[in-house]
């Protein structure tokens, strides 16, 4: 892949990735909040009456689901709070999709020339190298970005940015604190790998249904355009089967970034949730997950297409 071609992905990536970022960072707020532990916050008084008539409060612990968190939120913070972490969210989603990007092409590249070309093989391994290389390289901004998003203020109280965000990890925690989290992002890599698997045999499936329909279609432009709907159905395709079935450790991840935590490591935290709150605890946030998720990734994949298209002429 020559310096030109690098580029090229580096930069669809980034457009890809800061284009969906944008659109979908209000649902990406309500998951993270979803998936906090102060979430279980949220209290209901239940009043009882005991025998000698006098009233008592029992006061439970509940988790609210993605609509009635989005409420809370417009009621107490308002609707600026609903792009809580949009700032570090766009610093880090640009280089963290074009890091991503130019890894996965560089190295499909460098194993077609190993392995049968364009194999399944090809395509895990290569979701894991670009994935493990973004994670790497931008897991400080992600935990900055959670931790905005989490932070949540009344209206009209001063709000924490970034910058104090940054000071406060670094005194509590030093250089590592930057790096909490990264075990479960890491764990996550297993979703990267299996959505580019079935991504990859979709597109591959729609290519040979457009060569094999090319004689019976004169319209190049319809055909283009009808490809790039293609990916985006692909794309969602795809994220929802990986995110279904590693859901869980988006969960772990944010727990582990929580300010003042008891979470420590990806297994330790795995097992306290399961062990405190039940099974049900490993999916809060995955119907608002996916809802962001699907057309995020769609718009992301085809944005990424479309400018890898334009620019390769």
């Amino acid at each position: 892949m020559s310096q030109r071609d690098t580029l090229v992905h580096l930069f669809a990536g980034g457009c890809g990735g800061t284009v969906g970022a944008i659109l979908t960072c209000p649902l990406e707020v309500v998951k993270t909040r979803l998936q906090s532990s102060s979430v279980t916050l949220y209290i209901s008084e239940v009043h009882l009456n005991t025998v000698n008539g006098a009233s008592v409060n029992r006061v439970t612990r509940v988790s609210p689901g993605p609509l009635h968190c989005l409420k809370m939120i417009l009621q107490k913070e308002g609707p600026r709070s609903l792009f809580r972490g949009l700032g570090p969210n766009l610093v880090g989603v640009a280089p963290s999709r074009a890091i991503y990007f130019a890894a996965y092409s560089n190295c499909k590249e460098k194993l077609n020339n190993i392995f049968n070309p364009d194999s399944t093989q090809v395509h895990m391994i290569s979701a894991g190298v670009a994935g493990f290389t973004a994670i790497t390289m931008t897991n400080p901004i992600w935990l900055v970005k959670t931790r905005l998003q989490l932070d949540a203020r009344n209206r009209g109280e001063k709000r924490m940015s970034a910058f104090e965000c940054v000071r406060k990890v670094y005194r509590s925690d030093g250089i590592k604190g930057f790096y909490r989290g990264m075990s479960a992002s890491y764990a996550g890599i297993s979703e990267t790998v299996i959505h580019f698997v079935i991504y990859e045999s979709i597109k591959r499936k729609l290519l040979e249904h457009k060569i094999a329909s090319a004689m019976d279609n004169e319209d190049e432009s319809a055909k283009e355009a009808s490809d790039f709907v293609g990916m985006m159905m692909a794309a969602a395709t795809s994220k929802t089967c990986a995110t279904s079935i590693a859901y869980p450790h988006e969960v772990v991840r944010t727990r582990l970034r929580e300010e003042g935590t008891k979470y420590r490591s990806f297994f330790q935290t795995l097992s306290l949730l399961v062990r405190e709150e039940g099974y049900g605890s490993l999916y809060r946030g995955l119907t608002t997950h996916l809802v962001r998720q699907i057309p995020n990734t769609a718009i992301m994949m085809s944005t990424y297409e479309v400018v890898v298209y334009l620019l390769d002429g």
